[in-house]
């Protein structure tokens, strides 16, 4: 997939989380995600500021964390959040087809973002969406290759991931087999991602794992 594919399925999850959103009850934008300590408007919210961010909103986050880069996401998110929910919707309509990507990321980290994140909102409160197959995959070889924020090699050692919808794999083990969009929730530490795969080691593999945003 190159990058004016993935920007065009970028811009079409954006519109379909938009239109979830617009769908939600008040309660329902409270509801925890599947991020830790994240609400489901906290999520709403960074998604969509992602294309908004400067690199000095980007330093003074920074800064204001200590250089924790989780801290640093978290307090930019709940920053945004506390905006009118109209006002966070609407972003989605007036940022869904931006090419702007933070400072120090790629154009694939928007996707990582809205692909995940959309589950994130979506499976705590019981909305389906399925991702897109081969823009997953996309998504995924980078967690994988990067040592960082999710740290999926190490995480997944001794493992062999084997996408059942689509040409993707990596690592080397025992076989783990699923929906490739399992797999990549599962790269990045989302532990919902295991009832999608068979088998208990896998179970026991999630156990515990952090959330990363």
């Amino acid at each position: 997939m190159d990058r004016d594919a993935t920007w065009r399925v970028i811009d079409a999850e954006r519109a379909a989380l938009a239109s979830m959103l617009t769908s939600l009850s008040d309660d329902e934008w409270q509801t925890p995600s599947l991020c830790a300590g994240w609400t489901v408007r906290d999520v709403a919210a960074h998604v969509i500021s992602s294309p908004q961010a400067t690199a000095r909103d980007v330093v003074r986050s920074m800064l204001a964390a200590r250089g924790d880069v989780d801290r640093a996401l978290f307090l930019e998110a709940t920053r945004s959040s506390t905006r009118p929910t109209d006002q966070i919707v609407d972003d989605y309509r007036r940022f869904a087809g931006s090419r702007r990507h933070p400072v120090g990321t790629t154009y694939v980290d928007p996707l990582i973002d809205v692909l995940v994140h959309t589950q994130d909102i979506a499976v705590p409160l019981g909305r389906r969406h399925a991702m897109p197959a081969d823009a997953a995959a996309v998504a995924a070889t980078l967690v994988w290759r990067r040592p960082f924020p999710f740290h999926a090699r190490r995480r997944l050692a001794g493992y062999r991931l084997v996408a059942t919808d689509t040409r993707w794999s990596a690592g080397r083990g025992r076989p783990v087999e699923g929906p490739v969009e399992a797999l990549l929730l599962l790269l990045t530490g989302r532990t919902a991602a295991v009832r999608k795969i068979p088998g208990t080691s896998v179970l026991q593999l999630a156990a515990g794992k952090g959330v990363r945003s």
